[in-house]
């Protein structure tokens, strides 16, 4: 099939074969991938990013062509390579689940690309020079989830198999070191599989995804973060004195007759934060989960009975003071919860 659509890129985009073509491309992307009115343009100015009504994305293919190597319609309602099925002895031939990695990147991305201009044709290149640091980073990984693990695998695609390794080393607890005799033994096994060599680079593509959290070094006594303008510049804690670093152990410092070795610091200890408002954004990227955000206002049952925080008093005096946030329902209300968590060090006395 692939092999078939040469003519997007071999055709020039004025004859009528091309534009007899590309309307027979929007009857099967609107016929499967279409929301309302519009499906998302794969155009090289809306690079998948955009949604717009037919008459704009036949227009914008015509101008400046479809992004490079969009072979596999996987925007438009053909399944990635990496369909993972999952069958048991109870199921029928057709209940099958997949990884939906096309929607996952669909959802992280979404908004990263801004329309180009739909007259400078000359404005568009063939490279990726306008490309935001996100876009470029989508176009990544489509084409990472676009790759087949190894020649004939229809299970997995590369990006689908690194993020199921990657959660199964989450899972079950396993070492930097393990995954890596992993990957190793998978390379071994099947020469021409395509992953990467340490869980360092498996962790960079990973982390491409989203959701990636911030080290902030800390006190060895718990004492204070080094954060800030001020006190991420600190070698010492403010309160006890304690070194921000681990001693250095540079052995070939005292032989002169070896080369001077640039040392880098080690910090004691390492506080791995989860920033709180990628991770709220994300919950509204998803149309899954951005429907069960309002969901309190939009579907919940108020006849008094407490079944949710909404029907709870704090909520309710929270809107009471704050009406103006009350009145859209995608505001997010946040509560602490400390149960088994204590704010004080205990001393424990024999």
């Amino acid at each position: 099939m692939d092999g078939d659509r040469g003519w997007m890129y071999n055709t020039s985009r004025v004859s009528a074969e091309y534009i007899e073509k590309v309307n027979d491309f929007l009857d099967k992307a609107f016929a499967k991938a279409a929301k309302g009115n519009e499906i998302c343009c794969p155009c090289r100015g809306c690079f998948n990013r955009c949604w717009h009504q037919r008459n704009t994305v036949c227009n914008h293919l015509i101008v400046k062509g479809f992004i490079d190597n969009y072979y596999k319609w996987v925007f438009h309602g053909e399944d990635l390579p990496s369909r993972l099925n999952v069958h048991s002895e109870s199921d029928d031939d057709d209940a099958r689940t997949h990884d939906d990695v096309g929607g996952l990147l669909h959802d992280i991305f979404r908004g990263t690309i801004e329309e180009f201009s739909d007259n400078d044709e000359e404005d568009i290149k063939e490279g990726t020079e306008e490309l935001t640091e996100d876009a470029k980073k989508f176009y990544k990984l489509v084409e990472e989830g676009q790759q087949e693990l190894f020649p004939g695998c229809k299970t997995f695609s590369k990006l689908s198999f690194i993020i199921r390794l990657y959660l199964h080393k989450c899972i079950h607890g396993l070492s930097n070191e393990a995954f890596d005799d992993s990957l190793t033994l998978w390379r071994e096994a099947i020469p021409d599989i395509k992953l990467p060599k340490s869980f360092y680079e498996a962790k960079r593509i990973v982390k491409d995804l989203g959701l990636d959290y911030e080290k902030i070094h800390a006190c060895s006594n718990d004492c204070m973060l080094f954060y800030g303008n001020v006190n991420g510049k600190l070698n010492k804690c403010s309160s006890c004195g304690a070194s921000r670093w681990k001693p250095k152990k540079d052995d070939a410092a005292n032989d002169s007759n070896q080369p001077t070795k640039k040392v880098h610091n080690v910090p004691v200890k390492v506080l791995r934060y989860f920033p709180l408002k990628p991770r709220v954004q994300r919950l509204f990227m998803c149309s899954q989960t951005a429907k069960s955000m309002s969901w309190h206002s939009k579907e919940r049952i108020e006849d008094g009975i407490l079944r949710h925080p909404a029907d709870g008093k704090a909520w309710k005096d929270f809107d009471e003071k704050h009406p103006e946030f009350a009145l859209d329902p995608r505001n997010v209300r946040l509560g602490l919860a400390s149960d088994g968590f204590n704010p004080f060090r205990t001393i424990f006395s024999a």
